[in-house]
């Protein structure tokens, strides 16, 4: 069971390791129902990216991605007070850098400041949290030299949203191996293609999704014998998603997932378990828009 976990948290640590960087502007509202659990959440979420092109084909990336968290709870439960846990608030602010190298590779930095929490005062340091990511990326999709056109994408990715204090390995691999089919391997989604036309494609996909917050003065449970100073929600989910392309660069997407694992805890200041409730959530869903690249 504890390898089990371990390897649960070790996928995680990809979650923000290329996040939705490839998109220019993203609106999407997610929805886990409660159900027969004691919890469940909707996430409205907004994001955008603007680049400036510098010199030799470098590009310097400047971002916000912002997202309303509304919780609920079963109102039965009584180990702890549900209402000082019922809104989160995030916003995180990327600064990316894409240099070109020799042979079709670029260089990748990214660092994203920001702040996750239930904001019951002012803004502290305690609700800051940073990550960033160094890779290196070979994209090969637009190459009309090659049969199987693919992008590789390899490097460290560190988030103190994972709850682990040192930089994992990132990988990313996608192939097109035939003209309405294609597949990519990796983490924070791995998914399999099937192109119905040119302005619509059907996948399967797994994908993790959740959050880490601060709970501002502390959360009492256990009858107050321990105080939770965050929350962490974490989902492995599986299922089939649609996108639509409006126009060029435009998206519609949706999705209809299942819960394959999931991990639901409230934590005290040094990261450990004090909490958790009740996990029997089975469906995800998920719809939005985007511009992208």
């Amino acid at each position: 069971m504890r390898y089990r976990y371990l390897l649960f948290v070790f996928y995680l640590c990809f979650v923000t390791a290329t996040g939705q960087i490839s998109d220019f502007a993203r609106l999407e509202y997610k929805v886990l129902p409660r159900g027969n659990s004691n919890f469940g959440y909707s996430r409205a979420r907004a994001a955008v990216n603007y680049p400036i092109e510098l010199k030799n084909s470098n590009y310097l990336l400047l971002g916000l991605d912002y997202s309303n968290i509304e919780m609920s709870f079963d109102p039965e439960i009584a180990k702890f007070n549900t209402d000082i846990i019922q809104d989160f608030q995030m916003l995180e602010f990327n600064l990316a850098y894409i240099k070109k190298l020799k042979n079709d590779w670029r260089l990748g930095v990214r660092f994203t400041p920001g702040f996750s929490s239930n904001l019951g005062s002012k803004i502290t340091f305690e609700d800051a949290v940073f990550a960033g990511d160094v890779v290196f990326i070979n994209d090969k999709r637009d190459d009309t030299t090659i049969d199987k056109p693919y992008r590789l994408i390899v490097g460290v990715s560190y988030s103190q949203n994972r709850g682990i204090s040192f930089p994992l390995p990132f990988i990313s691999y996608y192939r097109k191996f035939h003209p309405k089919w294609s597949y990519n391997l990796g983490v924070p989604k791995s998914n399999l293609q099937y192109h119905i036309s040119k302005k619509s494609r059907l996948k399967l996909v797994t994908e993790l999704d959740g959050f880490t917050a601060n709970i501002q003065e502390g959360l009492p449970v256990n009858n107050e014998e321990d105080l939770a100073k965050k929350i962490n929600v974490s989902l492995i989910l599986g299922g089939l998603r649609y996108e639509f392309k409006i126009k060029d660069h435009l998206e519609l997407f949706c999705n209809f997932s299942g819960v394959l694992m999931e991990t639901a805890e409230l934590r005290n200041k040094d990261n450990d378990k004090v909490s958790t409730v009740d996990k029997k959530n089975t469906i995800y869903f998920g719809t939005g828009i985007r511009i992208k690249k």
